[in-house]
């Protein structure tokens, strides 16, 4: 049996792209001085590549370029989820969450979530092996594990206090 490794690859990819996505957002935070206008431009972001990899990847399969209802609805859901996901991971970052702490229970969770969408939408037709749960309980462990110890910056340092001016003496 032959393994295609492009999944393989995209998958990397993604984990690449999604992986980077929170600290290039920090830093898009610092610089814009809001925690709101980056998700602007996560928008603008998605919008452009959204729209465009999709018109090339539809044209490059020669796809028509007729929707179903029900496929286009589930297509928005998808993205309103999507763009549910950045604004949440927003949020994070606003209330104060870093992205070292932030990231590895955002990508750990979703394994899990999706994992467990899969499980209930299967559940008619297949059993659940019980590793999966010992799989979920190592997700949890291990995304604690990496935000514990991912190396990050020290606090800055307090300004030393200004040494105060002797007192004066009283003249006798």
């Amino acid at each position: 049996m032959r393994i295609s490794m492009k999944p393989i690859v995209f998958a990397l990819l993604t984990a690449f792209f999604w992986g980077t996505y929170g600290p290039v957002l920090a830093e898009s935070r610092t610089f814009l001085k809001s925690p709101f206008k980056p998700y602007v431009a996560i928008g603008i972001a998605y919008l452009v590549w959204g729209i465009g990899g999709g018109v090339i990847g539809m044209l490059y399969k020669k796809d028509s370029f007729e929707f179903t209802g029900p496929g286009a609805m589930w297509g928005l859901a998808a993205g309103t989820l999507g763009a549910w996901g950045a604004l949440t991971l927003t949020l994070a970052m606003f209330s104060g969450g870093k992205p070292y702490v932030v990231m590895p229970i955002v990508f750990g969770g979703a394994v899990t979530v999706s994992a467990l969408v899969s499980v209930w939408k299967e559940s008619e037709h297949t059993t659940v092996n019980p590793l999966l749960w010992v799989g979920v309980a190592g997700i949890v462990i291990c995304a604690a594990i990496v935000a514990y110890y991912t190396p990050h910056a020290a606090p800055p340092a307090k300004a030393p206090a200004a040494e105060a001016a002797p007192a004066p003496q009283p003249h006798s």
